[in-house]
């Protein structure tokens, strides 16, 4: 036994295995050096060897003499080659915001499956579903969406509805006279909202996010409250916020709106402000309006120098100087949305939110705001938008027939429906999985900023996809229309609280690469300090946590993720595994590309774009799956699951190649781009849904029941069979009754007992030779005219002597 264990194979193969294991499991230093100890021992290493080894695993294991030998050195070295990225204090207030929550998780290479698959998932309390089918229902039924485009603003009364039932204090607390909703609770009204008019959720989002209320909630003194909170409430004071200005958007430090410190004659202090604002929500209505401005002392009279930084401020709106009568038209849908002006503004010391000790805080007051403000509005509206375009599609691919079929059988048409089933679903999972954590007292920054992303990035591929599918009653606008105005107002939630391009090339995986890392802040931290002992500390387990990282993501794909362990059993452990596979790869690559370009990456924006592919797509999916499961795991939800997760991978799958095929890092960079490029096209992570899969998701938009009913779960659906989606409901339910009866009549058709012609035409035949009862020949019958009505589009008149209008007379 001890010759066989002594043979040079043997020994040579226990110390690979010894190499792999170790490398996965990720053991610490002083084990592999006992690795070490053992390869020099097996293969009878000389003294000087032994002597060598010995040095080199004595300064490596004892920081402090690693730290004076090593560390130092290389601290010197990374300073002077400038290696170290710039970080402005508006960055740096951007990277401190918020909390660190699942995006720690990805980082980190070996996400706990098992947080994901417990992680709270929330529910609409009795009381909040009393508010949804009570106010918001009855807000929804006012007026249609075209009406509101057709007035170019909310009818007087819904205005008046909207102050008497407090939608603008939702997020303000019972003490205060608001509602005191919880996050989620705020989504599922806005949820409903959008599904009725952008119109809505524009107006009343903007007063429950980001804006005065928020920041007076989090920042403001009692005083500020006592006085404001009550009026913001009951719609006494209507908010704006005015941040973005001509050459200042994503890019805080460059704001030019200034305010001035001085000391008036009554000896009390004063702002006096100059401020030049655009793209402001309810601007030209406001009474009070939240600004963000850079503050001066010249006098050192708030005693925190002169420059005393971004600051954010309470206007009332009719103070001398203010200028808000002007109005932008923003794809010509009708919310306010202003430019503002200010000169010479003057109001008291008093108006800084949070008073004198708040300021020169304001960007930082902004970045905790946002961090959980933008994923919770616009995943709502979004998830909004597609529950209905979901509902217009499905019903109306039943509905519309073309060459004597529902257009819906046409797997032209099953491709797209089968995407807006499928996205759908994945969205409102990344809704509810974001909400619960805010609720929970997260305020994840970079979570936030992929749910902002990707909700409003996802929609728009699902209302491209609407579009498509209603082809011209798509584009003929009027009030039989559905989606032309979603289409139209995509753009917005696209551009605005962070476009979508920067958001996605600089914040998803630019800050999140520093404030989600577990090792990168702290290396810039102390690397700025020059605390070389804590930069030892950070950076070598950094260095053993890439070479962890890259030991799993080779033997999780070797494995193709066998290697992990799922939480769950059955047909969704796969993708559980996948996720810790895919966790593994995206760490190991964004650390060797945070080394090799170090500051200089946040220019490489083509490459930050797809690790943020791949951060994203990873979240949607730990969402869709902690909602199969928290949902109890429902079959029929499982197709909707299976195409949600597949085109996820699919997706990182893309954005992993794209890395591998364009990194440029000496040496490496060849390695990647060739062997690694090859293998992962031979093993990739995951292939596109099939289309059998994508019929199954297509057919269930196109059957009434519960699957159809949760999936759009929680949307305005008028009674009303004089309303569009209310003509279509019916019309879509009638023509659904009537598919079986005209199978009966194809069948007569089949045996020659009818003649070859479209069923629809021979009903009173079919009825004639008893093919059909009466009952069914009439129930054909109101099928076909529900379904003729319900697909006409609207048509105006004009008069000679004008234009054409969308506003003359309707026929």
């Amino acid at each position: 036994m001890i010759n066989f264990l002594l043979q040079p194979t043997v020994i040579i193969s226990s110390f690979v295995l010894l190499l792999v294991i170790f490398g996965y499991l990720g053991v610490p230093l002083w084990l592999w050096s006992l690795y070490l100890a053992g390869i020099l021992w097996a293969v009878s290493a000389p003294i000087w060897g032994w002597v060598l080894f010995a040095t080199v695993a004595l300064i490596f294991n004892l920081p402090q003499l690693r730290s004076i030998l090593i560390t130092a050195n290389l601290v010197k070295t990374i300073k002077a080659l400038k290696l170290l990225p710039n970080i402005s204090d508006t960055e740096r207030a951007a990277i401190e915001a918020g909390t660190v929550w699942l995006d720690g998780e990805f980082f980190s290479g070996k996400p706990d499956l098992d947080r994901i698959n417990r992680e709270a998932y929330p529910q609409i309390t009795p009381e909040i579903q009393s508010f949804l089918d009570g106010p918001v229902e009855r807000v929804c039924e006012m007026a249609s969406d075209w009406e509101i485009y057709s007035r170019h603003d909310l009818p007087p009364q819904v205005w008046d509805y909207l102050k008497q039932e407090r939608f603008f204090g939702m997020m303000i607390p019972k003490k205060y006279g608001g509602l005191g909703f919880s996050n989620l609770a705020y989504s599922a009204v806005m949820n409903k909202l959008a599904s009725r008019s952008f119109t809505h959720v524009a107006t009343v989002g903007v007063t429950n996010s980001l804006g005065p209320a928020k920041l007076l909630l989090n920042y403001g003194t009692q005083a500020q409250k006592d006085y404001y909170l009550p009026r913001l409430a009951i719609g006494e004071e209507i908010p704006c916020f005015a941040l973005t200005e001509p050459n200042a958007g994503s890019d805080a430090a460059s704001i030019t709106a200034n305010g001035l410190v001085f000391q008036g004659k009554d000896g009390k202090l004063y702002l006096r402000l100059n401020w030049k604002k655009r793209y402001i929500t309810l601007g030209a209505i406001a009474t009070l309006l939240g600004l963000a401005f850079r503050l001066r002392d010249p006098e050192n009279l708030l005693g925190k120098g002169e420059d005393v930084g971004i600051t954010c401020a309470l206007i009332p709106t009719d103070t001398l100087g203010v200028t808000i009568d002007r109005r932008h038209d923003p794809m010509g849908v009708p919310f306010y949305n202003s430019p503002t002006v200010g000169h010479d503004v003057v109001v008291a010391i008093e108006q800084i939110i949070g008073g004198v000790e708040q300021a020169g805080q304001g960007w930082k007051m902004l970045m905790q705001t946002l961090a959980s403000g933008r994923g919770i509005s616009f995943p709502a509206t979004c998830a909004g938008g597609a529950k209905l375009v979901a509902r217009v599609t499905g019903a109306y691919s039943t509905v519309r027939k073309q060459f004597g079929l529902p257009i819906g059988r046409f797997e032209g048409i099953e491709e797209p429906l089968a995407r807006i089933g499928g996205l759908t679903y994945a969205m409102d999972a990344l809704r509810l999985y974001t909400c619960a954590a805010v609720d929970r007292g997260e305020k994840p920054a970079v979570i936030s900023a992929i749910a902002k992303l990707n909700s409003t990035e996802l929609a728009r591929k699902i209302i491209n996809d609407g579009m498509d599918i209603l082809g011209g009653a798509g584009i003929c606008r009027g009030p039989r229309n559905l989606l032309a105005n979603i289409y139209t107002s995509t753009p917005i939630s696209i551009t605005v609280e962070g476009a979508n391009i920067l958001t996605r090339t600089m914040i998803v995986f630019g800050q999140g690469a520093i404030r989600s890392h577990p090792y990168i802040y702290q290396e810039i931290e102390a690397l700025n300090n020059s605390d070389v002992a804590a930069f030892d500390r950070a950076f070598w387990h950094h260095l053993g946590w890439t070479i962890n990282n890259g030991f799993r993501s080779a033997l999780l794909s070797i494995s193709r993720g066998y290697l992990a362990r799922s939480p769950v059993q059955g047909s969704t452990a796969q993708y559980y595994r996948k996720l810790a596979w895919a966790s593994a790869t995206f760490a190991f690559l964004a650390d060797l590309t945070l080394l090799s370009f170090g500051g200089s990456l946040k220019r490489k924006e083509k490459l930050t774009g797809r690790f943020a592919d791949i951060l994203s797509w990873m979240y949607i999916g730990a969402a869709t799956l902690r909602r199969f499961e928290a949902e109890g795991r429902k079959p029929e939800d499982l197709p909707f699951v299976d195409w949600a997760m597949q085109s996820a991978f699919a997706e990182i799958q893309q954005a992993i190649l794209g890395i591998l095929s364009n990194i440029q890092i000496p040496i490496l960079g060849a390695i990647l781009q060739y062997p690694l490029t090859w293998w992962w096209r031979l093993n990739p992570i995951a292939t596109l849904p099939s289309d059998q899969l994508g019929s199954q998701i297509a057919r269930s938009l196109q059957i009434p029941g519960s699957q159809r009913d949760r999936l759009t779960e929680g949307i305005y659906i008028p009674t009303n069979s004089q309303e569009a989606l209310g003509r279509l409901e019916e019309a879509f339910l009638l023509s659904f009754k009537a598919e079986p009866i005209l199978k009966q009549i194809k069948a007569a058709i089949r045996a020659g007992k009818l003649p070859k012609e479209r069923p629809e035409r021979l009903v009173a035949k079919a009825l004639e030779i008893g093919a059909i009862s009466l009952e069914e020949a009439n129930s054909i019958r109101a099928a076909e005219l529900a379904r003729n009505d319900a697909i006409q589009v609207d048509s105006f008149r004009f008069k000679t002597d004008r234009k054409p209008s969308i506003l003359s007379e309707l026929i």
